[in-house]
């Protein structure tokens, strides 16, 4: 692993590549404001679809339902309680420091005569060359503010099982964004504050600029577990419960006093394939369904295994990173990142049609 790693690392510095600087210029424009604490946001590449799920379902294989996967090659169906990024030899997001795995469902397109097929997921908006994958944030209200994870933490955020929603209004945790335009047109809102294309359900009707899915995960942790039995309990919401993206300055409760980076999940999916109304079903529903047979998208979730290389998170949240600014931080091109990969050990149809979910999740 060390030497791959150390090849890997060679190859970054051999190429050219725009710096952070460069490549967030365009998000500013119109008036991007940097405030007093830290915002990292990048995209992570794709490095597998597959059915394994480390935090749920630790060695099995397969796991429940389909994910995809981005970050650090050391994911597997069993990650151990340590410093994961001595256990990786590279990584598929945007900063070489950053060696975390991040996972969540998969959409799929249910057709009128019951068919599935997987609906793409495409780079996200400002992450030209990315293969697929995840816009990663995270986010600090001032320097010295947030206390970085710990190796070997992991956390998990939303209910597979749910079908229901929350009603949390502007302060719900998950969301999709329905574009009525190409090239993310027609919703110039913060995550989930949309209050006519942002919905905790899944979108009822065609979106020509595809769906955002949104995760936002708990800010406030108890200082001492690195994981809890449903991978929830350690961690919590501010004192008043959940809150919007990124209001990161509320009072952490005494139950789990120390503050952490807010981080919070971006998926793009490509649904300009599956707009036509002639194939959706005859009663004229929605044709989408989350790898976990969830027809509704309350069931959204997210799942985050940390591993930063020693105290780079924390110095990046320390230091005013902002976007990908971040002289903190080793910034790799995407023709690099996306090399870094996993082999699919699992070898099932991942992008055919087929006749039910991987796994046997029935819609619903």
């Amino acid at each position: 692993m060390l030497t791959s790693r150390i090849f890997f690392l060679l190859a970054i510095k051999n190429v050219a590549s725009q710096s952070g600087v460069d490549l967030d210029a365009p998000m500013l424009i119109g008036g991007g404001i940097r405030g007093p604490g830290a915002m990292l946001r990048f995209g992570c590449s794709q490095i597998v679809i597959e059915r394994l799920d480390p935090l749920v379902n630790p060695g099995m294989s397969p796991s429940t339902h389909m994910h995809q996967i981005v970050g650090s090659d050391a994911f597997n169906s069993s990650m151990p309680y340590a410093d994961i990024a001595n256990l990786s030899s590279c990584t598929s997001c945007h900063f070489t420091q950053d060696l975390s795995n991040y996972w969540t469902a998969n959409l799929y397109f249910k057709a009128r005569n019951n068919t599935y097929k997987r609906i793409p997921q495409t780079a996200n908006q400002f992450n030209d060359g990315d293969e697929g994958g995840i816009t990663v944030y995270y986010t600090s209200p001032a320097p010295n503010a947030t206390t970085a994870f710990k190796p070997g933490f992991r956390m998990l955020t939303g209910d597979a099982m749910r079908r229901t929603p929350t009603n949390l209004g502007k302060n719900k945790q998950q969301c999709y964004r329905c574009y009525p335009e190409p090239n993310w047109g027609g919703s110039p809102y913060p995550p989930c504050m949309d209050p006519k294309w942002d919905t905790e359900h899944l979108p009822q009707q065609p979106c020509p600029g595809g769906i955002r899915s949104n995760i936002i995960f708990p800010q406030c942790w108890d200082g001492k577990n690195l994981d809890s039995p449903n991978h929830q309990d350690h961690v919590a919401h501010p004192v008043g419960g959940p809150v919007a993206f990124p209001i990161v300055n509320g009072t952490c409760p005494t139950s789990h006093p120390v503050r952490v980076p807010q981080v919070m999940f971006e998926v793009m999916w490509d649904t300009s394939g599956f707009n036509d109304k002639e194939e959706w079903p005859e009663d004229g529903t929605q044709p989408l369904v989350l790898s976990t047979g969830d027809g509704t998208g309350y069931g959204q979730h997210g799942d985050y295994v940390f591993g930063w290389e020693g105290d780079s998170l924390q110095r990046s949240m320390d230091n005013h990173c902002y976007l990908r600014n971040c002289t903190q931080l080793t910034e790799q091109a995407p023709r690099i990142k996306n090399l870094c990969k996993v082999p699919d050990t699992v070898n099932e149809d991942v992008d055919g049609w087929m006749s039910e979910l991987p796994g046997g999740g029935e819609s619903g």
